[in-house]
């Protein structure tokens, strides 16, 4: 099965061409299709694993890596369904948190010019971010495994952010955070990866575990936001989070008030984002 899965990654890596997935097709290259690193990157997982699945030495990949090298590979709904299952996996049923992104929304996402956007599910991990995104979070493009989630960065992780939030402002922000993560869980009750989840947050926080046990339901919501930038300095943004029916995805676009410095700053930093990079 693991040859099988290997094969399949490999040849639909080999059909996307980088241009249809927005990146420069710059350099020489064997094939067409994506390199195994622009794959990695792409899916949100090391270029060694991906080596690894495509020689069929890495076995038991899990649920969340096959969906983002699905997502990833922008395979249509059969094709998801056999890697699911070359992966030994039953495809996610609707009990289970959404992760797929419909060529709808990822069409809708590419034409968001001038716009940082990036996806999340409901449980808020994080399936894709445009390069103007990674431009704005620059951290953003080396998450691995849980980092790529929120709430575990925001009560678990090192805590650092570019985002400037006063202790008050902080307190609710991890307040709405951990009540819409409840919010989630009952809606899906029996996604274990989920319940894996708030498991271990209540075991390594104190914080998350006290607003748990509160009770609180909430729903995250955007706002205005002010970023510490290290290349562009301070701007502050606008933060709409918009939901897709059917889907229960977040997608965040962050946006500047037009002909401000902060839209000044913000199209600075985009232009970055679109340099190719050197080789």
């Amino acid at each position: 099965m693991a040859k099988e899965f290997g094969q399949a990654v490999r040849r639909w890596r080999e059909r996307i061409r980088p241009e249809a997935v927005g990146l420069p097709a710059t350099g020489h290259r064997r094939t067409a299709g994506l390199r195994r690193e622009e794959l990695a990157t792409l899916a949100g997982i090391s270029v060694d694993y991906v080596v690894r699945l495509e020689q069929g030495h890495a076995t038991n990949p899990s649920p969340q890596i096959v969906e983002a090298l699905a997502r990833a590979l922008h395979l249509s709904d059969e094709e998801r369904a056999y890697l699911y299952e070359s992966a030994g996996l039953a495809p996610p049923g609707p009990d289970m948190v959404p992760v797929r992104i419909p060529p709808n929304v990822l069409r809708m996402i590419d034409r968001l010019d001038g716009a940082a956007v990036a996806v999340h599910d409901a449980a808020w991990t994080l399936l894709l971010a445009n390069p103007l995104y990674t431009a704005l979070v620059p951290d953003a493009a080396q998450w691995r495994g849980r980092e790529r989630n929120a709430v575990w960065r925001v009560f678990m992780g090192t805590g650092s952010t570019l985002v400037r939030r006063s202790p008050e402002e902080q307190a609710d922000f991890e307040e709405a955070l951990a009540g819409d993560l409840r919010t989630t869980a009952g809606r899906y009750p029996a996604d274990r990866a989920l319940k894996e989840l708030i498991a271990e947050l209540r075991a390594g926080s104190p914080r998350f575990a006290e607003l748990w046990d509160s009770g609180t339901v909430d729903r995250q919501v955007g706002g205005r936001k002010t970023f510490d930038h290290p290349e562009v300095g301070s701007m502050t943004l606008d933060c709409d989070i918009l939901s897709v029916a059917g889907s229960d995805l977040r997608i965040i676009v962050y946006t500047a008030e037009p002909g401000t410095p902060d839209a000044e700053r913000f199209a600075r930093l985009a232009r970055r984002s679109m340099a190719p990079a050197e080789t």
